[in-house]
């Protein structure tokens, strides 16, 4: 297959039969929207919607030192995660530029999966490899292994307990178990990437269909429906979480991105990027970098990545995500803006979109908080 031809998931020729509008992404063929992108949006908020994310990079780490590479590896502290428990945190250069943010999933004692973007999966998985020298860890690459499809919604956990035997009370946010979903085997995930509670199912690529088939007749019912990745961008918006390429890069360390808390320093030993982050978070309580914070428009005129952010005639920062919101019925974005201009409420603030100077107000994230 040549390097520009897109990967196609296991699920495919189903999204093709539902009529999805397909796009490439990060070297897939994914599905964008299956009919309005504000109808899905508004399913997994309300009710449920199911989601192919097979195009994300499953990187299995195994070994005596497993837990002692991603550590070296990682910026986190991933000794101190639960076996069946997962983690949020960034693979970072030598300099401090974050590489990836990503989930690891401690399965046993010395077995590890960690969960790339699609985009930066290749980087990872070479980045991995190239630290494990001296460890005696295994880096193993499994996005072919895996088939990965999520169900996000409030209906979600009454749809999948009728098609699981697993204990789903007990799996709590930020864990994984293995289990049988409508009788094959699966990883089930809790993590979500929507604002709302829901599970990540990793299957075998052969069992994908049958697994989407047995949700959605599980799920239609009380309303769940396929979703595509421009609503995925959406709910994430609305629930502020970052997207790398967006407000995460490798020209920004975690604390430039005010996710400075998953960088562990009191770990044991070195790890790849230290002193970088070091100097970092000494200069980011010295003299505090931008601030990531949320806009939402007082007019209909959408932001967009790139634009600039503007107080008195002055640039004060740039915004990383813009998108009309299905939820609160307004444009939001959001934008790393300097610190005086970062206070929720302060006056003045505006996006020059195409030369006008468009009123924003300045919010703290996220911009949505599903009720518990």
């Amino acid at each position: 297959m040549s390097s520009n031809t897109p990967r196609l998931t296991a699920l495919d020729a189903l999204h093709r039969s539902l009529g999805a509008t397909m796009t490439d992404f990060a070297g897939w063929d994914m599905p964008l929207r299956y009919g309005s992108e504000r109808d899905e949006h508004l399913a997994v908020r309300t009710k449920a919607g199911l989601f192919d994310l097979s195009h994300m990079g499953e990187i299995t780490v195994t070994g005596p030192q497993a837990a002692e590479l991603l550590a070296f590896a990682l910026v986190g502290n991933i000794a101190t995660v639960g076996v069946g428990r997962a983690r949020y945190t960034m693979i970072c250069q030598q300099d401090g530029g974050i590489l990836d943010d990503l989930i690891v999933y401690r399965l046993a004692e010395h077995e590890f999966m960690v969960v790339a973007n699609a985009s930066n999966a290749q980087v990872v998985l070479d980045a991995l490899t190239g630290r494990a020298t001296g460890f005696d860890a295994v880096v193993r690459d499994d996005r072919d292994a895996y088939a990965l499809i999520a169900v996000q919604g409030p209906e979600s956990p009454g749809i999948l307990k009728s098609l699981t035997d697993a204990d789903l009370d007990g799996l709590k946010y930020y864990a994984g178990l293995p289990g049988t979903v409508a009788g094959v085997p699966a990883l089930i995930a809790r993590t979500g990437y929507t604002g709302e509670d829901g599970f990540e199912l990793f299957v075998a690529p052969a069992d994908a269909e049958k697994v989407w088939q047995a949700l959605t007749d599980a799920g239609t019912p009380v309303g769940l429906i396929p979703c595509g990745l421009s609503c995925r961008d959406t709910l994430r918006l609305e629930a502020g979480m970052p997207l790398y390429g967006h407000e995460l890069t490798t020209s920004l360390t975690p604390f430039d991105a005010g996710l400075g808390r998953v960088v562990k320093f009191e770990k044991e030993g070195d790890f790849v990027g230290r002193a970088a982050l070091q100097e970092a978070a000494e200069r980011a309580e010295q003299n505090p970098p931008r601030v990531l914070v949320g806009l939402i428009a007082e007019g209909r005129r959408v932001p967009r990545a790139g634009y600039p952010v503007v107080a008195g005639g002055q640039v004060v920062g740039e915004i990383t995500s813009g998108a009309p919101s299905p939820t609160l019925g307004k444009p939001i974005a959001m934008a790393y803006v300097d610190a005086a201009h970062a206070a929720p409420g302060t006056a003045g603030v505006g996006v020059d979109i195409r030369g006008t100077h468009e009123p924003y107000e300045v919010v703290a994230l996220p911009f949505y908080k599903r009720r518990k």
